[in-house]
């Protein structure tokens, strides 16, 4: 039998260039390692010490780029779940609601308020229920013949009401003498 080595020599474990590799750095092993006594660190400071790293952004107690420059922008959480429709995008369907809308794919699943506007000639009667309407879009409906059903406005819970303790002890006297 003959010997594999000889024969196939060329391989991946056999290739070799020098200098491909280095050893890696060995810090504080003394004087001759060219690394010795401060072990790269340099002397004395934050930065020389165990445990010592200064934090993204810090810069010596001044006060910091990103708190130095103006902040703009602002999302509403109120808002995030509404959406406005211009009416050129829904002037072929004959009924408007916010189903129909979804499944469309005019708004996502997500929206619970819509609101409609923009003028155009619509060329079909379109009946809107339970979606705000400008002034506008409401003439552009109504001229096609279209209907519009009026939103009903949820009532404000009373704890969200600001009360004072005058109302508060005039409202409890006006239910005693209601129960009596």
């Amino acid at each position: 039998m003959e010997n594999l080595d000889t024969n196939n020599s060329l391989r991946l474990n056999t290739l070799a260039s020098s200098g491909s590799t280095k050893n890696r750095k060995r810090v504080g092993r003394g004087m001759g390692s060219g690394t010795g006594k401060t072990a790269g660190r340099g002397h004395k400071g934050q930065k020389s010490r165990s445990g010592g790293s200064i934090a993204r952004g810090f810069e010596g107690g001044q006060m910091p780029l990103q708190q130095r420059i103006p902040k703009f922008g602002f999302s509403s959480r109120v808002n995030r779940g509404s959406k406005e429709i211009n009416l050129k995008n829904i002037s072929t369907m004959t009924e408007v609601n916010l189903d129909t809308l979804k499944a469309n794919r005019i708004i996502s699943k997500a929206t619970k308020k819509v609101k409609i506007f923009g003028i155009c000639e619509i060329s079909q009667a379109m009946t809107v229920t339970g979606i705000n309407v400008t002034k506008g879009a409401k003439k552009s409906i109504e001229k096609a013949g279209g209907t519009i059903a009026a939103v009903e406005v949820k009532p404000v819970r009373e704890k969200f009401l600001k009360t004072t303790k005058k109302t508060n002890q005039t409202n409890s006297q006006t239910t005693e003498e209601s129960a009596e």
